[in-house]
């Protein structure tokens, strides 16, 4: 069943008049504000960890490459879920050029995308939630018309967003439109710095309620209640796990003999199959090498390219230094860099504390 829980904390400002917060079916429950507020972000981390919002959505399904099911359970939870150096930084970026994306979407198109009030919850089911990036409005009347969901993308995802709107933000499109009632929402990225890609989203009423569904679900075992989620296959979810907990080198855990075997033959036989996959697609791509041979480095089927075979993979620092040494004697740099070997000597229990945890299974029979 579908939770129907009651949000444990109230704002100080509510309203009745749902429409004059541009949403038909959602209530405002949080007011915009300064994030580098301490007491306000208070404020909003609580709102966030009791409801379900729209970014969270691909990862409760396992959409979202970089963070699962397990990120949201923790976050949920009150604990903190480490995050890449690396994509905190493109998180800021997007952030702080959400204004930008939002004038070339106006000039663009000419429909208005104006800041939101702030943090909304659906009336019916108010653990669902949505921080609407901009609000779209009808150019000749001024009403909000829709939701806007705005998104600062690399050139690789050009591809992506050439004929649609991958899923992940469709899927956030969808799920402010369920939250607030409307009848589209738009979708729009700033890809590569310099290429923009907009799209309208027409309401699925059958996606909005599965989604609804599995979330409610999902939002009702996991959050209410309190039961971990499964494991899951993603990447993430390992490194997740890796640097979650930390314990004791001598901590034992005792599991059963029959799930024990179970886990380690199954994890057996996966690794059999991959590696027999992993010969049969090594042949098949040592052909193609080998119809390329010394000749030519791509191959085309009238006139369209088939695959290609150039020399633009690892380089190699000590066949470089082989073959040109003047050249690298003279490209040589010097580079600080942390004493590895020097920390995990003198500071033992701060290297630990960096290091992640790695699952080994031994390859002798229990």
């Amino acid at each position: 069943m579908v939770p129907q829980a009651t949000q444990p904390w109230t704002p100080a400002e509510t309203t009745s008049d749902h429409l004059a917060y541009g949403a038909p079916t959602a209530r405002l429950l949080l007011p915009a504000g300064d994030l580098n507020d301490p007491a306000y972000r208070a404020q909003w981390e609580e709102v966030r960890r009791s409801g379900i919002g729209g970014s969270e959505v691909a990862k409760i399904l396992g959409l979202n490459k970089y963070q699962g099911p397990r990120h949201v359970f923790e976050e949920k939870h009150g604990r903190p879920v480490p995050m890449d150096d690396q994509l905190a930084e493109y998180a800021e970026v997007g952030l702080e050029i959400e204004d930008f994306i939002a004038h070339l979407f106006t000039k663009r198109t000419g429909i208005p995308a104006v800041p939101t009030p702030g943090t909304l919850a659906n009336t019916d089911r108010p653990w669902m939630r949505s921080n609407v990036d901009r609000y779209a409005l009808d150019p000749e009347t001024g009403a909000v018309g829709a939701p806007v969901e705005l998104k600062n993308r690399s050139a690789y995802q050009l591809d992506d967003w050439q004929d649609g709107v991958p899923d992940g933000p469709a899927l956030q499109v969808h799920w402010n439109m369920a939250v607030g009632g409307w009848s589209y929402g738009w979708a729009v990225a700033l890809v590569g710095g310099n290429t923009l890609r907009y799209h309208r989203v027409e309401r699925d009423e059958e996606l909005v309620g599965t989604l609804i569904d599995v979330c409610g679900r999902w939002f009702q075992r996991h959050v209410i209640e309190g039961y971990p989620p499964p494991a899951d296959g993603l990447e993430a979810t390992k490194d997740l796990l890796g640097q979650l907990w930390r314990v004791k080198p001598t901590d034992v855990v005792e599991v059963s003999r029959t799930k024990a075997e179970k886990l380690r033959k199954r994890r057996a036989s996966l690794i059999a199959q991959i590696k027999e996959l992993d010969e049969q697609r090594t042949t098949v791509e040592n052909e193609m090498r080998l119809i390329c041979g010394s000749t030519a480095s791509v191959a085309e089927v009238d006139g369209n390219k088939a695959w290609s075979y150039v020399a633009n993979g690892t380089f190699s620092p000590k066949r470089f230094e082989k073959h040109y040494p003047v050249i690298a004697a003279m490209s040589r740099t010097t580079k600080e860099v942390l004493d590895v070997e020097l920390i995990k000597e003198k500071y033992p229990t701060e290297y630990a504390d960096c290091c992640a945890r790695v699952l080994r299974v031994p390859t002798k029979e229990l």
